[in-house]
Protein backbone atom coordinates (compact mmCIF):
# COMPACT_ATOMS: atom_id res chain seq x y z
CA UNK A 1 0.00 0.00 0.00
CA UNK A 2 1.54 3.41 -0.74
CA UNK A 3 0.43 5.43 2.16
CA UNK A 4 0.27 8.76 0.65
CA UNK A 5 -2.47 7.59 -1.66
CA UNK A 6 -4.06 6.19 0.99
CA UNK A 7 -6.97 8.39 1.32
CA UNK A 8 -7.62 8.47 5.33
CA UNK A 9 -3.27 9.42 6.18
CA UNK A 10 -4.33 11.74 3.65
CA UNK A 11 -7.14 13.66 4.91
CA UNK A 12 -5.44 13.31 8.66
CA UNK A 13 -2.65 15.36 6.93
CA UNK A 14 -4.26 17.57 5.32
CA UNK A 15 -6.59 18.56 8.24
CA UNK A 16 -2.84 18.77 10.17
CA UNK A 17 -2.12 21.29 8.21
CA UNK A 18 -5.11 23.27 7.88
CA UNK A 19 -5.29 23.50 11.46
CA UNK A 20 -1.40 24.24 11.80
CA UNK A 21 -2.14 26.84 9.49
CA UNK A 22 -5.54 28.62 11.24
CA UNK A 23 -4.08 28.38 14.43
CA UNK A 24 -1.68 30.79 13.75
CA UNK A 25 -3.94 33.46 13.38
CA UNK A 26 -5.53 32.77 17.20
CA UNK A 27 -2.53 31.16 18.68
CA UNK A 28 -0.12 34.07 18.37
CA UNK A 29 -2.10 37.07 18.83
CA UNK A 30 -4.66 35.65 21.09
CA UNK A 31 -3.19 33.33 22.94
CA UNK A 32 -5.85 29.84 22.12
CA UNK A 33 -4.69 26.82 21.38
CA UNK A 34 -6.75 24.20 18.99
CA UNK A 35 -8.94 22.82 21.18
CA UNK A 36 -9.67 26.37 22.85
CA UNK A 37 -9.93 27.65 19.64
CA UNK A 38 -12.48 24.62 18.98
CA UNK A 39 -14.62 25.86 22.20
CA UNK A 40 -14.60 29.40 21.10
CA UNK A 41 -15.92 28.89 17.49
CA UNK A 42 -18.48 26.08 18.86
CA UNK A 43 -20.28 28.55 21.60
CA UNK A 44 -19.45 31.58 18.78
CA UNK A 45 -21.53 30.31 16.26
CA UNK A 46 -24.70 29.23 18.47
CA UNK A 47 -26.81 30.91 19.20
CA UNK A 48 -27.90 29.58 22.54
CA UNK A 49 -25.77 27.58 25.49
CA UNK A 50 -24.60 24.61 25.44
CA UNK A 51 -22.91 21.59 26.96
CA UNK A 52 -19.12 20.62 26.70
CA UNK A 53 -20.78 17.35 25.39
CA UNK A 54 -21.98 18.84 22.66
CA UNK A 55 -18.82 20.60 21.94
CA UNK A 56 -17.16 17.39 22.05
CA UNK A 57 -19.40 15.54 19.89
CA UNK A 58 -19.91 18.38 16.80
CA UNK A 59 -15.99 18.71 16.43
CA UNK A 60 -14.76 14.94 17.77
CA UNK A 61 -12.66 16.29 20.39
CA UNK A 62 -12.32 14.00 23.29
CA UNK A 63 -14.06 15.11 26.51
CA UNK A 64 -11.25 15.46 28.76
CA UNK A 65 -9.61 17.54 26.31
CA UNK A 66 -12.91 19.37 25.91
CA UNK A 67 -12.48 20.33 29.50
CA UNK A 68 -9.40 21.32 29.66
CA UNK A 69 -10.28 24.08 26.93
CA UNK A 70 -13.38 25.14 29.05
CA UNK A 71 -11.58 25.43 32.29
CA UNK A 72 -8.64 27.73 30.59
CA UNK A 73 -11.48 29.97 28.91
CA UNK A 74 -13.62 30.29 31.68
CA UNK A 75 -10.23 31.77 33.63
CA UNK A 76 -9.44 34.22 30.90
CA UNK A 77 -13.03 34.95 31.32
CA UNK A 78 -14.16 34.29 27.80
CA UNK A 79 -16.85 31.47 28.58
CA UNK A 80 -18.74 31.45 31.23
CA UNK A 81 -21.07 28.37 33.08
CA UNK A 82 -24.65 29.43 33.12
CA UNK A 83 -27.52 26.62 34.08
CA UNK A 84 -29.50 24.21 32.37
CA UNK A 85 -33.26 25.28 32.90
CA UNK A 86 -34.52 22.01 31.84
CA UNK A 87 -31.99 20.01 33.92
CA UNK A 88 -30.63 22.10 36.45
CA UNK A 89 -28.33 19.68 37.71
CA UNK A 90 -26.50 20.70 34.53
CA UNK A 91 -24.38 23.26 33.65
CA UNK A 92 -24.61 24.99 29.52
CA UNK A 93 -21.80 26.70 28.22
CA UNK A 94 -21.96 30.18 26.75
CA UNK A 95 -19.66 33.19 25.10
CA UNK A 96 -19.17 36.12 27.68
CA UNK A 97 -18.99 39.50 26.22
CA UNK A 98 -15.29 39.37 26.03
CA UNK A 99 -15.39 36.19 24.55
CA UNK A 100 -17.87 37.17 21.39
CA UNK A 101 -16.03 40.03 20.85
CA UNK A 102 -12.59 38.10 20.64
CA UNK A 103 -14.64 35.23 18.00
CA UNK A 104 -15.89 38.64 16.37
CA UNK A 105 -12.60 39.67 15.81
CA UNK A 106 -11.01 35.84 15.05
CA UNK A 107 -14.05 35.38 12.44
CA UNK A 108 -12.82 37.91 9.62
CA UNK A 109 -8.83 36.87 9.95
CA UNK A 110 -10.05 33.11 10.06
CA UNK A 111 -11.85 33.22 6.66
CA UNK A 112 -9.50 35.55 5.06
CA UNK A 113 -7.41 32.64 5.88
CA UNK A 114 -9.58 29.73 4.68
CA UNK A 115 -9.83 31.83 1.18
CA UNK A 116 -5.69 31.76 0.94
CA UNK A 117 -6.02 27.69 1.32
CA UNK A 118 -8.45 27.49 -1.05
CA UNK A 119 -7.17 30.37 -3.62
CA UNK A 120 -5.01 26.94 -5.15
CA UNK A 121 -8.93 25.91 -6.47
CA UNK A 122 -11.33 27.40 -8.55
CA UNK A 123 -14.35 28.80 -7.71
CA UNK A 124 -16.46 25.55 -8.96
CA UNK A 125 -13.26 23.67 -7.64
CA UNK A 126 -14.44 25.13 -4.11
CA UNK A 127 -17.61 24.27 -4.60
CA UNK A 128 -17.23 20.62 -6.02
CA UNK A 129 -14.74 20.24 -2.64
CA UNK A 130 -17.70 20.83 -0.31
CA UNK A 131 -19.81 18.79 -1.78
CA UNK A 132 -17.56 16.36 -1.40
CA UNK A 133 -16.65 16.70 1.66
CA UNK A 134 -20.30 16.79 2.41
CA UNK A 135 -20.88 13.54 0.65
CA UNK A 136 -17.94 12.03 2.84
CA UNK A 137 -19.15 13.42 5.91
CA UNK A 138 -22.97 12.19 5.40
CA UNK A 139 -21.15 8.52 4.39
CA UNK A 140 -19.92 8.67 8.06
CA UNK A 141 -23.20 9.94 9.46
CA UNK A 142 -21.15 13.29 10.96
CA UNK A 143 -23.28 16.35 11.68
CA UNK A 144 -22.91 18.83 9.04
CA UNK A 145 -25.41 21.28 10.68
CA UNK A 146 -26.54 22.79 13.92
CA UNK A 147 -29.62 21.96 13.67
CA UNK A 148 -28.69 17.79 12.74
CA UNK A 149 -26.44 18.28 16.20
CA UNK A 150 -28.77 19.60 17.82
CA UNK A 151 -31.39 16.97 17.32
CA UNK A 152 -28.77 13.86 18.23
CA UNK A 153 -29.18 12.71 21.77
CA UNK A 154 -25.78 11.67 22.09
CA UNK A 155 -24.90 14.99 24.09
Amino acid sequence: MDLFRFVPFRLNRLAAEVSAALSGEYQARYGLDIPEWRVLATLGFRNDACSAQYIAYCTRTHKSTISRAVTALMTRLLVERVENEDDRREFRLRLTRKGKTLYEQLIPRLLRKEREILCCLSLQEQRDFARLLGKIENSLDLVQTSREADKKEAY
